[in-house]
C-alpha cells in the first residue's frame, strides 16, 4: 500500500518602492529574476505580484533615475509585503539613442490587410465636431444627411450605401438602442476609435454588411476621469456632454456618460430646389428659412462592474436610456414642406458585457456583449392643410386654403404608436495557437419585435393584434496566420447567414355593407453562406501590398421590410437579400521621416459587383406631394473605382491630409423579361455622389498669451462632384458641385484642464446638398468649452 500526498500554496509579493529622500519611484521596473514576470511601479509607488508558489525569491529594480538593486525575499504566507529603497543618482545616465518600438491598435488592425480606415478622435474632441463630420472626411467615407442637426443619416463607403453600411458601437448594431441614440450623439470625446472597414468584412463582426461597417471604440480606461463639454451656435443649436470614470483598488468600475442635444433647424434655403408651387401651379423659386424642423435628444449611459481582475478583463453592466423630439420638415425631397408632422421616441437598454484573456486555458480569449433593448416612438401627423415654405397657408385660385389629399401632411391621418423589443448578442471565442497561429469564431443573434398601433384607425382595425418579427443569426470562423518574419499576414473567413420573418396585418373588406377584418400572413426564412479573405505583405519595412475579397450578404433590415413611416418608408415583405462580390487592392508607403517632415500615403484600387441591390424606390415626378417609398431590388450594379490619402507633418506644429475617392456605380441588368433593353443600362445609379475630395490642415502655436498653452488652427475644405437625384438626368435633376469651407481654433489653457474652441462652416455660405437634393445649412458658427480631469 502506497500513500502520496502533496500541497501546493501560492501566494502574492507587494511592495513600495522609493528613492531614499522619500520620493515615489513612479516608472520603476522591478523583476522577478531568472523569470519574465515584472512589474512597473506604480503613480502610488505600489507593484505587485500575484499567484506566486511558496518559495525563495530575487527581486531585480531598475531605474534610469538610480542604482539598480536586488532584494531577496522569501515568500511563506499568502501576502508578503516589502518596502524598497533606490539610492538615486546625481548624475544623469547618458544614452546615445533610446528606440521602443510597439504597434498601436491602429497600426496592428490596418496591417492585418483590410481596406479600413481607423480613425483616432483626440483632437477632434477639442473642437465644435460630430462625429458624422469626422467621419466624413476620411477617405472613401460620405456622410449623407437630409437636413441639419437630428435628421435622417445615409453612409455610402466607395459605391455601396443605405443599409449595406452597418454602424457597430463597440460591435454591437447601433439600431438596437434606437434612433435617439446616433453616432450624433455620441461625441468624438467619448470615442477612443473609429474603425472603417470598406468592401470586405472581418470574421469578429459577425454581421451581414455587405459594402462596409463602421465600429466606434467607446473608451474603455478606467482611469479616474471627467471630461465635460458645451457648445452653442447658430440655428440656436446647443449640445453638451459628459463622461467619468471610477474605479478603486479592487477593479470595482463605475462608469457614466450622457448628452443634450437641441437645434431649431431654422437655416435658409435657396437656390434651384427651393421652390414653391403657386395657385396656378407654377413652382417659383424662393429663399426662404425652415420652420418645422427642431430636434431634441437627450440620454444617458451607466455601468458599474469590475475591470482588470483576476476573473475577468471587464465585467460590466449598464443601462441606457435616451429620449428624441424630431419635427419632419418634408418628405423624401425638398417639393413640399409639412406643418406639424413630427416623431418622438424613447429607447430603455440593459447591457451585459464579459471579456477574459486566457480564459481557461492560455492564448484562449472569451468574449459576450449582450443588450436588450424597448424601444418606443410615436409619429403624429393630423394637420389637414397644405402649407408654402413661409409657413403660411397655401392658397388656391378662388382665394381659399388648400386641403391636403388625404387629411394630413402625409397620407391619411395617423398618431401611429411603433412598440420595439430588441435582444442582440454578440459572442465570441478567440484562440491564439503561437505567435502565428490565430483561430477566431464569432456568432450574433439578433431578435426584433414591433408591435403597431394607429389612434387613428377604427377600432376594428385598432382591436387586431398586429406582428412584426424578425430574427437573424450570423456565425463567422476565421483562420489567421502571421509568417516570414512578420512580413505576410493572411486571414481566410468563412460566414452563414439566417434570417427569419413573420408579418400579420389586418385587412378590411365590405361585403353587403358589412366590414369585416381578416389576417394577412407572410413568412420568410432564408439562409445563404458567404466567404472571404485579407492579406497584407511588407515588400520592405515602409511599403505593405494589401488585398481583400469576399462573396458578401445582406439581408434585409426590419425598417426596408415592414417600413418606417418616420422616414416616410413603406413596407416590402417580398425583399430578396443582395448579394456582392468585393474585391480591394491596395498599398501604403511610410510613414518617412525627413529632418523635421514625416509623410506617408495610401491608395487602393475597389470593384463591387451586386446582385439583387436593395435601394430606395426612386421618384420621377419632380413635385410629388405624396413622397413615402419602399425599399426595392434593382436588379445588377457594378462599381469600380480608387482612393488616395496623403499625409504630411513637419515639426509637430503643421498637418496636412488629403483624400479623394472616385468611382462609378453603373446599374447593370440588360434585359428585361420581355427581351428589351432597359432604359436605365450602364447608366450611373441617381443619388449617389462619386467623386469627393477632402483636405484638412492644422498649425499648433505653444505658449500663446500664457506659457504651457497651446493654439490650434484648423481648415477644411471638400469637394464634391456634380450627380443626378433621379434616372431622368435633366438639368432639374442635377446636383451642383459643392465646395463648402470649415475654418476653427481651438486654445488650451495651462494645466489642461479647460478647452475653447470655436469652428466657423461652410464659411463661403455654399449651397451644399445630399440625399435626394435636400440643402444642409449654410454658414454657421459655434462656441464650444470642454473641461478635463484626468485624475480625482
Amino acid at each position: 500500500m502506497i500513500t502520496l500526498s502533496g500541497w501546493s500554496q501560492t501566494g502574492k509579493i507587494t511592495g513600495k518602492v522609493t528613492f531614499t529622500n522619500n520620493e515615489i519611484a513612479t516608472g520603476a521596473s522591478v523583476q522577478i529574476s531568472g523569470t519574465k514576470k515584472n512589474a512597473v511601479v506604480d503613480n502610488n509607488g505600489q507593484f505587485e505580484f500575484r499567484n506566486l508558489s511558496y518559495g525563495n525569491y530575487t527581486l531585480d529594480i531598475s531605474s534610469m533615475e538610480a542604482q539598480n538593486k536586488s532584494v531577496n525575499i522569501v515568500l511563506n504566507r499568502p501576502s508578503q509585503q516589502i518596502t524598497i529603497s533606490l539610492e538615486k543618482i546625481t548624475d544623469p545616465k547618458a544614452l546615445n539613442e533610446v528606440l521602443i518600438q510597439k504597434k498601436t491598435a491602429k497600426k496592428e488592425i490596418i496591417e492585418k490587410g483590410f481596406s479600413v480606415n481607423v480613425i483616432e478622435t483626440q483632437e477632434a474632441a477639442k473642437r465644435n465636431i460630430q462625429t458624422n463630420d469626422l467621419l466624413g472626411q476620411s477617405a472613401g467615407v460620405r456622410i449623407r444627411q437630409n437636413g441639419g442637426l437630428g435628421s435622417s443619416v445615409n453612409y455610402n463607403l466607395n459605391g455601396m450605401s443605405g443599409n449595406a453600411i452597418r454602424i457597430f458601437i463597440d460591435g454591437i448594431p447601433i439600431s438596437t438602442y434606437g434612433s435617439s441614440f446616433n453616432l450624433n450623439s455620441i461625441p468624438p470625446a467619448l470615442i477612443e476609435r473609429i474603425e472603417v472597414y470598406k468592401g470586405v468584412i472581418p470574421a469578429h463582426l459577425a454581421d451581414d454588411a455587405l459594402g462596409g461597417a463602421i465600429n466606434v471604440i467607446l473608451k474603455k480606461g478606467a482611469k479616474n476621469s471627467l471630461n465635460a463639454s458645451v457648445s452653442y451656435g447658430s440655428f440656436n443649436t446647443i449640445q453638451s456632454n459628459f463622461n467619468t470614470t471610477y474605479r478603486d483598488k479592487s477593479g470595482f468600475t463605475l462608469k457614466g456618460s450622457g448628452f443634450y442635444n437641441y437645434s431649431d433647424n431654422n437655416y435658409e434655403i435657396w437656390g434651384k430646389f427651393a421652390r414653391d408651387v403657386q395657385a396656378d401651379g407654377v413652382m417659383k423659386q424662393i429663399r426662404a428659412k425652415r420652420f418645422n424642423d427642431a430636434y431634441r435628444s437627450y440620454g444617458g449611459r451607466f455601468e458599474l462592474g469590475f475591470t482588470d481582475v483576476e476573473w475577468a478583463d471587464t465585467f460590466l453592466v449598464g443601462i441606457n436610456m435616451s429620449d428624441d423630439y424630431n419635427e419632419i420638415q418634408h418628405g423624401q425631397a425638398m417639393s413640399t414642406p409639412y406643418k406639424g408632422r413630427f416623431t418622438e421616441a424613447d429607447a430603455k437598454v440593459i447591457s451585459i458585457n464579459y471579456a477574459k484573456k486566457d480564459f481557461i486555458i492560455k492564448g484562449l480569449e472569451f468574449n459576450i456583449n449582450s443588450v436588450f433593448s424597448q424601444r418606443n416612438e410615436v409619429l403624429n401627423d393630423t394637420v389637414k392643410w397644405n402649407y408654402n415654405w413661409f409657413n403660411e397657408k397655401a392658397i388656391g385660385l378662388k382665394g381659399l386654403p388648400i386641403l391636403t389629399p388625404n387629411g394630413a401632411q402625409q397620407g391619411a391621418p395617423t398618431i401611429l404608436h411603433l412598440n420595439n423589443k430588441i435582444f442582440s448578442t454578440r459572442g465570441g471565442l478567440n484562440y491564439s495557437v503561437n505567435e502565428n497561429h490565430r483561430f477566431v469564431f464569432s456568432t450574433m443573434l439578433y431578435s426584433f419585435m414591433r408591435d403597431d398601433y394607429d389612434e387613428m384607425k377604427s377600432e376594428l382595425e385598432r382591436n387586431f393584434q398586429q406582428k412584426r418579427d424578425l430574427q437573424k443569426n450570423i456565425l463567422s470562423f476565421a483562420y489567421e496566420f502571421e509568417g516570414l518574419g512578420s512580413r505576410l499576414r493572411t486571414n481566410v473567413f468563412g460566414k452563414r447567414y439566417n434570417q427569419k420573418t413573420e408579418q400579420k396585418t389586418p385587412v378590411l373588406t365590405t361585403t353587403n355593407g358589412q366590414t369585416k377584418i381578416t389576417e394577412n400572413l407572410e413568412n420568410n426564412n432564408t439562409t445563404f453562406y458567404g466567404y472571404g479573405f485579407a492579406a497584407s505583405y511588407f515588400v520592405l519595412p515602409k511599403l505593405m501590398l494589401s488585398t481583400s475579397a469576399e462573396k458578401a450578404i445582406r439581408l434585409p433590415s426590419e425598417n426596408e421590410i415592414f417600413g418606417n413611416p418616420g422616414e416616410n418608408q413603406t413596407s416590402n415583405s417580398s425583399l430578396k437579400p443582395e448579394q456582392s462580390n468585393n474585391l480591394n487592392v491596395g498599398l501604403r508607403f511610410g510613414p518617412f521621416k525627413i529632418n523635421e517632415h514625416k509623410f506617408s500615403f495610401s491608395g487602393s484600387g475597389f470593384w463591387r459587383n451586386s446582385k439583387d441591390k436593395i435601394v430606395r424606390q426612386f421618384s420621377t415626378r419632380v413635385n410629388e406631394a405624396l413622397q413615402a417609398t419602399p425599399s426595392v431590388n434593382m436588379g445588377t450594379a457594378q462599381s469600380l473605382g480608387y482612393e488616395a490619402s496623403l499625409e504630411y507633418s513637419n515639426k509637430n506644429k503643421l498637418f496636412v491630409s488629403m483624400n479623394m475617392s472616385r468611382f462609378n456605380s453603373l446599374f447593370k441588368l440588360k434585359y428585361d423579361p420581355n427581351g428589351k433593353i432597359y432604359d436605365n443600362y450602364n447608366k450611373q445609379y441617381p443619388n449617389e455622389p462619386y467623386f469627393i475630395i477632402n483636405t484638412n490642415a492644422q498649425y499648433n502655436f505653444k505658449n500663446v498669451l500664457q506659457e504651457k498653452s497651446e493654439l490650434n488652427l484648423y481648415y477644411n475644405f471638400s469637394y464634391v462632384g456634380e450627380f443626378y437625384t433621379t434616372w431622368l438626368q435633366t438639368e432639374m435633376d442635377k446636383t451642383p458641385s459643392q465646395f463648402p469651407h470649415d475654418l476653427g481654433l481651438s486654445y488650451i489653457f495651462p494645466g489642461k484642464r479647460y478647452i475653447v474652441s470655436f469652428d466657423a462652416k461652410n464659411i463661403t455660405n455654399e449651397e451644399v446638398y445630399d440625399n435626394f437634393a435636400v440643402q444642409k445649412p449654410g454658414r454657421a458658427f459655434y462656441l464650444k468649452v470642454n473641461y478635463i480631469l484626468n485624475k480625482f
